[in-house]
């Protein structure tokens, strides 16, 4: 296993670029894929390849048989897997950085910070933000079927194998079938768990952006009617000026009606 340093100081970068959700899915991508894969995944399967043995003395077939059966480690996979995820919320951060900058080099009003250097996720932001998101999720769910179609989700103790140079069907086992077992099962739910946080997150900004939209169109509609209500005000105190007392009413009616 790799030093993971490099990309948990990138990913720790993003905290403070993401929602409440992302901190949690971030959370979970440190202590139960990263930390878990580097601490327990490498003891588990470090005898992957010695321990796989089969019932023969052919030359190479016990190579071709475990390349056959697995065409890519678990761990590796695993690695790509976390690789692949992280890389849409790097891009994201990027992308981030480089606005805020951009803002600060104009040295316009902070659209996308607050006074205590709090970065909104709004405008431009919040589009890369949702588009790293859908990316995630297509990536995730990629992963968790394509782990399904090379391994499965159960490691079975036996493996039939007919590959040449094997002269027949031989038998080849694995060690400790059940203890990776319950890893696989274990790494699948954690996925899992990102891929439903990644859409609950999806939900959450779209239904926060919806409700500031409509919350917009309230504010504009009370400013234009405060308008209005001056205007009719004028022109009752123009029909009252006239001593017109049927518009008179009408104008008072529409006061009424407007600002209530």
């Amino acid at each position: 296993m790799g030093d993971w340093g490099f990309l948990s100081t990138l990913l720790d970068q993003v905290q403070s670029h993401s929602t409440v959700i992302g901190k949690i899915w971030m959370s979970v991508l440190f202590l139960f894929r990263i930390m878990v894969l580097g601490a327990g995944a490498e003891s588990v399967w470090g005898d992957e390849q010695s321990g796989f043995i089969c019932n023969t003395l052919q030359p190479g077939c016990e190579n071709v048989c475990y390349d056959w059966t697995f065409p890519i480690s678990h761990i590796r996979f695993w690695v790509l897997q976390i690789i692949f995820v992280s890389t849409p919320t790097l891009i994201y951060l990027g992308h981030a950085m480089h606005i805020i900058q951009k803002e600060k080099k104009v040295h316009k009003l902070p659209k996308y910070t607050n006074e205590a250097g709090k970065v909104k996720i709004k405008g431009n932001l919040l589009g890369s933000y949702l588009t790293q998101l859908v990316f995630k999720i297509i990536i995730e769910a990629a992963f968790i079927v394509g782990q399904y179609y090379l391994y499965g989700f159960v490691m079975v103790p036996m493996f039939p194998c007919s590959k040449s140079p094997c002269p027949f069907t031989v038998e080849c086992y694995m060690s400790r079938p059940t203890e990776k077992t319950i890893f696989i099962i274990f790494m699948l739910v954690v996925a899992c768990v990102s891929l439903l946080l990644n859409f609950i997150e999806v939900f959450y900004l779209l239904c926060t952006r919806i409700r500031c939209r409509s919350h917009a169109q309230i504010t504009s509609f009370n400013s234009c009617c405060k308008s209005s209500c001056l205007g009719h005000f004028v022109r009752m105190s123009l029909c009252t000026f006239k001593r017109n007392f049927k518009n008179g009413n009408c104008a008072i009616l529409t006061i009424y009606l407007c600002c209530s």
